[in-house]
């Protein structure tokens, strides 16, 4: 007995310095994350949080000592706006068609550019340069050479006086932002096509497969990963559009072609009334949320994230 109950204290020695250890090794790696942890709480929690509180307060800055607590009723009132609803109907338009159109000429450049050609460098630079440019310079492209009723390239090369930004201002801005963000899903999509298993294309064209044969049964489900990673980054992007609607419409005629976060602008700087400014702010986090979460759901059904497949 009495020689058991040193070899039982010194293994519970060697244990606990082994946790205490780890322990250290563990904090010596999440070290230098701090700094940018504590960075991204302050700069995006906390003005999230205050805006939270503002949001059950009635604040309007042009007038002075107005601050008071009115509970929800800035929730009532936003769910009661029709403009509001407008502005909602809008954005879920502009993000669709965006992201869909986008995603197919996207996939359509993508395999233009798998193939080898004289050129394939130069044109690629060349199709990934909208991505580049900035978003408030590609909006003042559009709207000066483009959409111009007087000197646009548009009614120079199909004639007429027509003034695109009044007549179809939603689809205009559409226009301009499906020209920006196609670069990016040819990426992505390019990025999946160059990983595919040349030895299983290879068999396919052995096994007498066609092209549209082997397209549909072989390389679209193989991008089927991206196709879902490009939809989810698209729409987060994209349902944050405010530069080209600023530049090119200012949300006009009316609110033809006013979208959320131009709305809350609108509300927040032109309006000057905080608080219902930051109640439609946190409902639109709240509902950004729950799509991406529910979008994000799926992207983890055909990613292999638990290393289980």
């Amino acid at each position: 007995m009495t020689a058991v109950a040193p070899s039982l204290q010194t293994g519970q020695t060697t244990s606990t310095r082994t946790a205490t250890k780890a322990t250290g090794s563990a904090w010596a790696r999440r070290a230098p994350l701090l700094p940018a942890l504590l960075f991204t709480i302050v700069v995006t929690q906390i003005p999230f949080v205050v805006t939270v509180i503002y949001s059950f307060q009635s604040w309007n800055l042009v007038r002075p000592g107005s601050q008071h607590f009115v509970g929800l009723r800035n929730y009532v009132d936003v769910f009661t706006d029709s403009q509001f609803r407008t502005a909602l109907i809008n954005t879920v338009v502009l993000t669709v068609v965006c992201v869909l159109i986008a995603l197919l000429l996207g996939l359509g450049l993508a395999l233009l550019l798998d193939r080898k050609f004289v050129g394939r460098g130069f044109v690629r630079t060349l199709l990934i340069t909208p991505f580049l440019i900035l978003p408030a310079a590609g909006a003042l492209l559009w709207k000066t050479t483009m959409f111009d009723p007087t000197y646009g390239l548009l009614n120079f090369v199909f004639g007429g006086g027509t003034d695109w930004l009044s007549e179809f201002p939603l689809g205009s801005v559409m226009t301009q932002v499906i020209w920006q963000w196609t670069p990016f899903m040819m990426l992505l999509l390019l990025a999946g096509l160059q990983s595919q298993p040349k030895d299983v294309l290879e068999a396919a064209s052995v096994d007498g497969a066609g092209r549209w044969r082997t397209f549909a049964s072989i390389t679209l489900p193989h991008l089927s990963r991206y196709i879902q990673l490009s939809v989810l980054l698209g729409a987060i992007y994209i349902v944050n559009s405010f530069d080209a609607i600023f530049l090119m419409t200012q949300g006009g005629p009316g609110t033809a072609s006013t979208n959320l976060p131009y709305y809350i602008y609108q509300r927040a700087f032109q309006g000057f009334d905080v608080g219902q400014s930051s109640a439609m702010g946190v409902v639109v986090v709240i509902m950004t949320l729950i799509v991406a979460t529910f979008a994000l759901r799926l992207m983890f059904r055909s990613f292999d994230v638990s290393g289980r497949k």
